[in-house]
Parts: structure tokens; C-alpha cells; sequence
């Protein structure tokens, strides 16, 4: 089954090969991924590219590619995973984004956030789900507030995935429950 949310402006589809070019060129963007325990390599990127594609197939959500119509065909990647990795919230369902710069302050991480939190409560039914950043990514802070997340205060914790020591371990969690009908 195909995987296709669309928005107003936006197509968020599945992965196709043409877009690992597009993907690796974001990842390699020092500004994009300065957060992200970036830049990749093109090995990096195409290994990240080829979990969120298999992670697609096997669960049917994940990291989608963020189109355009009419505009580019890869804008960037938002979607849903599941957090696996040992803290007090986990397991979790968690949104995540990153767009190439040319498409930052445009409402479009925003717009293709919500669509996924929408498929992720209505056809998927989740009952809650987080968005996971670092202290400097107020930019990141912003974004979930505006698609009504709250943060856990109490749900700061030290990123298994990041090295001991290195100034981005410490994360911040925000939640979003499903809305009650």
C-alpha cells in the first residue's frame, strides 16, 4: 500500500531512489544538520535513507519525502518512527523533520507535521505522540508548540544515541495526545 498524505501546498509520499541524491545533499549541509550530530557522508545518508525505507515497508509510517507539486521534488523528510532506545517514556511514537534550507520559514515542516500527527491518530490511532530536540533548538521548541505539543518538564533526559559528554546528549521531550471525540 502506498503511503500518500496531501496537504494544501505539500505531497508527502514514499521514498523513491531519485530522491537519495536530494537527501545526501541536506545531510551534508553542515547549517541543516548542525543539530542532528551532522553532516553526513554520502554513506551515512544513504544508510539512514535506506533504515527510513525499510522502517516504511515494514510499519506502514515512517520518514516521508516532502514534495512540492509543482515547485521541487524533494523538499526535505517529516514523518513518524517509533523510539525504542531505554528512557522513562519509550517506547514512543515520535515526529520528526528536516527540511533543506531554502525551505525553512515557510510553514512547511509545520503543515507536513500535522498532516503525519493526523494519519498517526485517525489511521493509525495512536494515542499520543512526542517530539524529541535539543536545548539550543528553539527552533525545533517553536514548531511543537504551534502543532499544540506541551513539553515534559520533567521529560529531559540524556540521548542514548549521542555520545556521553557531547553538548547535544541533554534532550528535551514534548507530548501531544490524540484529541478526545
Amino acid at each position: 500500500m502506498a503511503i500518500r498524505l496531501r496537504t494544501p501546498r505539500l505531497l508527502l509520499r514514499e521514498w523513491r531512489d531519485e530522491d537519495l541524491a536530494p537527501f545526501a545533499a541536506m545531510s551534508a549541509d553542515a547549517e541543516v544538520m548542525k543539530l542532528l550530530l551532522g553532516p553526513y557522508d554520502r554513506a551515512q545518508s544513504d544508510a539512514w535513507a535506506g533504515r527510513a525505507r525499510s522502517f516504511l515497508d515494514e510499519y506502514g509510517y515512517g520518514q516521508l519525502v516532502v514534495e512540492i507539486p509543482g515547485a521541487i521534488a524533494f523538499a526535505g523528510v517529516v514523518g513518524l518512527s517509533l523510539v525504542v532506545f531505554k528512557a522513562p517514556f519509550t517506547p514512543a511514537i515520535e515526529v520528526a523533520w528536516r527540511l533543506m534550507q531554502p525551505y525553512w520559514g515557510q510553514g512547511i515542516a509545520f503543515e507536513a507535521a500535522r498532516a503525519v500527527i493526523e494519519d498517526g491518530f485517525y489511521r493509525l490511532g495512536f494515542a499520543e505522540i512526542v517530539a524529541l530536540t535539543t536545548p539550543p533548538n528553539t527552533r525545533s521548541w517553536r514548531l511543537m508548540e504551534r502543532l499544540g505539543m506541551v513539553r515534559d518538564l520533567d521529560g529531559d533526559f540524556d540521548h542514548p544515541g549521542v555520545p556521553e559528554g557531547h553538548p547535544l546528549v541533554r534532550h528535551v521531550l514534548y507530548r501531544l495526545r490524540r484529541p478526545s471525540q
